[in-house]
């Protein structure tokens, strides 16, 4: 490119950060699990497809949008207390590589359970969002990516105060931080460790219909975990605000890199180079922006 256009720079930095929210909803899920039991829980992606399937084969049966809501949501609900009994719970105190293969495991089981149940047809879903983009002082801007980003922003809003104001939130992060001081003052691990999975449903709910309605409910959804991995690089694997600036930061320099980069190099460079940050910070700083340090005594 020749000119510099900053109309045209605010556009593609404000449509990565859009995208960049939507990333760190799901890279969000990650952190739940991992945060308050150590699990990288790489089922997570299967989730997000397993209740955006749910989701779409109720409302085409003709169920209102709001029972299919309600109906996915204790699916979802239902499922994260089973993955905590039937998985985690078997598995406490195993190598963190037997947990981690264990959720890949399970992943394909939720693939495949939704394949026996749905068939493998990609499903429309409509949120009655008007995808027509519209201009502020110069910008265009894509009402769906706005709704979105308005979504999954205020999903952030919810768990943070969900884990700062309440109770439940602070047993959660007793456990992320000391799980034997928790058992010391009384929590129940397992009741946590559900209701962290349970969140993760959630999370998994709220990402999957995001995603659904930007790409088809098909199962190639199940992938966009790829793209929470550099966020979760970036931000740290124990961090909400991490996820959430590492989110913004990915979905931004996605964006800027394929429109200003994209033409040295042959284009697609979108699908890459979020990957090639994420490997920087890591020879950098291997926790992430935010992650905890690990100290290790002599």
């Amino acid at each position: 490119m020749t000119n510099f256009d900053p109309a045209f720079f605010v556009e593609v930095l404000v449509g990565g950060l859009l995208s960049g929210v939507m990333y760190a909803l799901v890279a969000i899920g990650f952190v739940l699990v991992y945060k308050t039991s150590g699990v990288f829980n790489f089922a997570q992606g299967a989730m997000l497809l397993f209740a955006a399937l749910t989701f779409v084969s109720l409302v085409e049966k003709g169920v209102p949008f709001a029972l299919a809501f309600l109906v996915t949501l204790a699916v979802m609900a239902l499922l994260g207390i089973a993955i905590e009994r039937t998985v985690l719970r078997p598995l406490v105190n195993k190598p963190p590589i037997t947990l981690f293969m264990a959720t890949l495991g399970l992943a394909y089981v939720l693939e495949g359970s939704a394949q026996l149940l749905w068939g493998t047809q990609v499903h429309g879903l409509e949120l009655g969002i008007d995808d027509k983009p519209f201009i502020i002082h110069g910008v265009l801007i894509s009402s769906f990516d706005l709704f979105a980003a308005a979504v999954a922003a205020g999903m952030v809003a919810l768990l943070a105060f969900v884990f700062q104001r309440t109770r439940i939130g602070l047993a959660f992060r007793a456990v992320a931080d000391d799980q034997f001081a928790a058992l010391a003052v009384g929590l129940r691990l397992p009741v946590i460790w559900s209701a962290v999975w349970i969140a993760a449903g959630f999370v998994a709910l709220i990402a999957g219909l995001l995603w659904g309605a930007r790409l088809g409910v098909q199962f190639s959804l199940s992938l966009v975990v790829l793209k929470a991995l550099p966020v979760l690089v970036l931000g740290g694997f124990d961090s909400i605000p991490g996820a959430i600036v590492g989110g913004l930061l990915i979905g931004a320099t996605e964006k800027l890199a394929e429109v200003y980069l994209g033409g040295y190099v042959g284009g697609g460079i979108e699908s890459w180079c979020a990957y090639v940050f994420a490997l920087g910070v890591l020879l950098i700083r291997p926790q992430g922006l935010f992650g905890q340090r690990l100290v290790e005594r002599a």
